[in-house]
């Protein structure tokens, strides 16, 4: 395992490792990507947590319920495997899989401006929520915005209508008092 130096290329954080598994070293991972599963494509991962970054080399690796079940090159001891809880696993930028057209990256859509259909400047992304029924926006205010209130838009068809990456917008259908 390689220690990655701090200025390191464009990560993106595709899930955390939160436990140990087992005896032998495996840890336990929730993954960010969908389906769960799709972090195992990735063979090469970037750990990082409080400033420090490993470079580590993923062997093996399965779905148990709702959590990944992994294993790591030269990782062979529980207590060790132990230290490992808390690391966000990163991969970079340039190896997401490309999208279809009208598609994002939860990364892509957060700090975009929101303006709804009466002009209204509501904020800017600030993350996304994953729920049961539809993923929500976590608009917050910035300079410029109507208000000073946090807002928890669904991104549905019927609240969003256009995304414009290059403008760096995103124009929503949505009432400016509720």
């Amino acid at each position: 395992m390689n220690t990655v130096p701090a200025p390191a290329e464009d990560l993106i954080v595709l899930g955390k490792i939160v436990s140990v598994h087992g005896i032998r070293g495996e840890i336990k991972v929730y993954s960010f990507t969908d389906p769960l599963d799709n972090l195992l494509d990735y063979r090469c991962w970037i750990l990082q947590r409080d400033g420090e970054r490993k470079e580590v080399e993923l062997v093996s690796g399965r779905l148990q319920g709702k959590v990944l079940v992994a294993k790591l090159r030269g990782l062979d001891d529980r207590e060790v495997a132990r230290t490992y809880a808390g690391f966000e696993i990163c991969v970079p930028r340039a190896l997401l899989p490309s999208l279809d057209d009208g598609e994002y990256y939860w990364y892509q859509l957060q700090g975009l401006r929101v303006i709804n259909q009466d002009g209204h400047l509501f904020g800017r992304v600030d993350h996304l929520l994953e729920t049961g029924a539809n993923d929500v926006l976590v608009v917050k205010p910035c300079p410029g915005s109507l208000d000073d209130r946090e807002r928890l838009l669904p991104y549905t068809e019927q609240c969003v209508q256009r995304i414009d990456l290059a403008s760096g917008e995103m124009q929503v259908i949505w009432d400016a008092e509720f």
